[in-house]
């Protein structure tokens, strides 16, 4: 009878304190949560707000005082984004350190009773568990606390098993919110470079930042009307893969505010990645973002087996496609789209074919009076051409 009485007490300890446990982690992580989510509910109104303005900016005139309100208004909402991220970051450290304590109590507690069940079960084999009872409603007695414990075993099994996958799956996305809190910091950087670039470039000068416009206008018209066939050119003849076909222009020149080769790759009237052709594992650098060797610039991934069109080391100051001057700086309010991509040899000024073909020389005189330069090479194996802008022949 004294051993049933001993079993029933280790139970309702065992009991009690996992219950206690249970209550205090849900209060600490509810009063928590509460604040937490007060705070994330705030953060995320403003960040809409933020959004909206920014839509209003943009479809406002295209002025440098405007320019710079829609810098700010990007800057003040990746900062709020940062904040959001740091919360959630925040919140997720709590439950995650919750669940450790937790994680290790019910391991600790599963350990115990183990130990316990085991000891009892041995006590209760049956021949034992006959000679051992007092009598035969003790031995009913302890066989039902034996199958309560049981029980009660299987039931913190369960937890524990519960408790490590939801531990796994936070852990997880805690390091998923570190990285994205990363991006975004190194994008609000970029932001306060691009900004105090756009200021530097213009000194803070409305005049300055309309011709600024009018020559991104001017280089981006030219550009689309040379790409759609409307370009005066000449054949030159058969050129091989290889052959130095121009030089590129030193400094600023008609339509560009620096020396660089505008490099497109041309089916008809559609124009292709340059990457998808030209050869990886060469010498670069990427300043397609606001600063050389950021994280967030445009990807440099090429894959082809083209020889590139100038040598290495090469500066690569900006993509194709949906680029990152598109998203975050003043040129996005001419163009959404780059058509080629914009490098620089910064060994040599020659500018190669990648391919043979029939080498044609052509300029386009744009709105501005301004005579746009390039080649291009009809290549001989394939429907495509190749074009190369801001160059001298």
């Amino acid at each position: 009878m004294k051993r049933a009485i001993w079993i029933l007490l280790f139970l309702f300890t065992i009991a009690f304190l996992g219950f206690q446990t249970h209550s205090i982690f849900n209060s600490t992580f509810e009063i928590s949560a509460e604040t937490t989510e007060e705070k994330l509910n705030r953060l995320s109104e403003e960040i809409k707000q933020y959004e909206s303005e920014i839509g209003k900016l943009k479809s406002q005139a295209a002025t440098l005082s405007n320019q710079i309100a829609q810098f700010d208004a990007q800057i003040r909402l990746t900062t709020l984004k940062i904040t959001e991220t740091e919360e959630k970051i925040l919140l997720l450290g709590g439950r995650i350190d919750q669940l450790e304590d937790s994680l290790g109590a019910l391991t600790t507690a599963f350990s115990s009773r183990v130990v316990q069940t085991y000891k009892i079960s041995r006590l209760n084999e049956p021949i034992l568990f006959l000679f051992s009872a007092e009598d035969l409603a003790d031995a009913v007695s302890s066989f039902h606390y034996l199958q309560r414990i049981q029980e009660a075993d299987r039931d913190l099994l369960f937890r524990l098993e519960k408790a490590q996958i939801n531990y796994k799956t936070e852990k997880v996305d805690q390091e998923e919110l570190q990285n994205e809190l990363e991006a975004q910091k190194s994008v609000l950087g970029a932001q306060k470079a691009a900004k105090a670039n756009l200021l530097e470039v213009t000194r803070n000068d409305e005049k300055r930042y309309q011709s600024l416009l009018s020559t991104a206008r001017a280089e981006f018209e030219a550009i689309q009307a040379i790409v759609a066939g409307k370009g005066v050119e000449e054949s030159i003849g058969p050129v091989s893969a290889g052959t130095k076909i121009a030089s590129v222009i030193q400094g600023p020149s008609c339509n560009s505010s620096g020396g660089h080769l505008h490099f497109i790759v041309r089916e008809g009237d559609f124009t292709y990645n340059p990457f998808s052709y030209l050869k990886g594992s060469i010498d670069f650098e990427n300043c397609s973002a606001s600063s050389c060797g950021g994280s967030d610039g445009d990807p440099f991934n090429p894959s082809g087996s083209w020889e590139w069109p100038i040598n290495p080391k090469i500066k690569f100051s900006q993509g194709y496609g949906n680029t990152w001057a598109v998203k975050n700086t003043w040129v996005g309010n001419i163009y959404q789209f780059h058509n080629g991509i914009d490098i620089v040899s910064l060994s040599s000024a020659d500018v190669k074919a990648v391919k043979s073909g029939t080498l044609y020389r052509g300029s386009y005189t744009g709105s501005n009076g301004c005579h746009l330069r390039y080649v291009r090479v009809d290549h001989d194996d394939s429907n495509l051409d190749t074009l190369y802008l801001h160059i001298n022949y």
